[in-house]
């Protein structure tokens, strides 16, 4: 089952790179199309966070923090740039995590179509949402996430149990809880955190969280992308950045560095993540007070 595992994993992995690869050609032949060669700063962005995603800091609310910070990428793009643009990282990481740790793996196939599944509920929502709702979405996502790491920094997550598999309520619970996490990740709340208090409240290994999460991750990113690919909703040029610099990070972080001491890390992101969901919101709020402005059309590949 594990091998057929990954061929599955390289299968949707081929496509994915189908259709981003399809998206850049028709960007080059466009009269009028945008800049796709990412600038050096969009790759070392892919290659910092995934780097400190592969060692669990996750990699969702820093890059949103920083496209929205030095305003490289619309607000309402931000969510199908970060589930693009990371999605080659992520499948290198489900490879490594999946053949590393041992978990039950019809407890991990069937968490990950769970995943999938609330991903393509929530990729088409996301594809269709005005700029206001996407903000106030991804505003709440990432407090979602600095509560997140709060709680890691102080050491008051559950403790999880020593199972490698669910059965019963509990499995039913997590698929659940996987599919609604599958759903979030579209507007931007990382799965890491959330999977790991998630199993932990199952009872599961806090090991388990690693194959789950990127498993899923990698299966559901894919799916996800091919919507915003079509709709448009994305920067193509931050997209390759954070894909050529991700892999790589991903390799370094666990085969040659595999451990940091990341407190004062998290409490950096906490600082940056906290200031940008404010910022989210406070312009959601400016937003909804001129109903009556022309909203600008977004940039879908800038």
């Amino acid at each position: 089952m594990k091998l057929a595992l990954f061929v599955a994993l390289g299968a949707i992995g081929v496509l994915y790179v189908s259709a981003l690869a399809g998206a850049v050609r028709r960007a080059r032949l466009a009269a009028a199309g945008p800049e796709v060669k990412p600038t050096l700063f969009e790759v070392a962005l892919g290659f910092v966070t995934s780097f400190f995603d592969t060692l669990g800091i996750g990699s969702f609310a820093p890059t949103t923090a920083v496209l929205k910070l030095r305003s490289l990428v619309p607000d309402e793009n931000i969510p199908g740039t970060l589930n693009v643009g990371h999605t080659l990282a992520t499948i290198a990481q489900a490879y490594i995590f999946i053949a590393i740790v041992s978990v039950d793996m019809v407890t991990l196939v069937l968490m990950i179509v769970a995943a999938c599944l609330g991903s393509w509920l929530g990729a088409g929502v996301v594809a269709r949402a005005s700029r206001r709702k996407i903000r106030i979405a991804m505003g709440l996502a990432l407090l979602v996430a600095a509560t997140i790491f709060l709680l890691q920094i102080f050491k008051i997550t559950p403790a999880g149990g020593a199972t490698l598999s669910l059965a019963g309520w509990r499995l039913g619970a997590g698929l659940v809880g996987n599919f609604v996490l599958g759903a979030l990740m579209e507007v931007g709340v990382g799965l890491y955190g959330p999977c790991m208090i998630l199993v932990s409240l199952l009872g599961m290994d806090l090991k388990a969280a690693f194959p789950i999460m990127m498993g899923s991750c990698a299966f559901l990113m894919p799916v996800g992308s091919t919507k915003f690919i079509r709709s448009g909703r994305y920067s193509l040029r931050a997209t390759l950045g954070l894909a050529l610099g991700g892999v790589p990070a991903v390799l370094i972080a666990a085969f040659i560095v595999k451990s940091l001491n990341l407190v004062a890390m998290r409490w950096l992101v906490v600082g940056v993540v906290l200031y940008t969901a404010l910022s989210m919101l406070y312009s959601a709020a400016v937003e909804a007070k001129r109903p009556d402005a022309a909203a600008p059309a977004p940039d879908a590949m800038a």
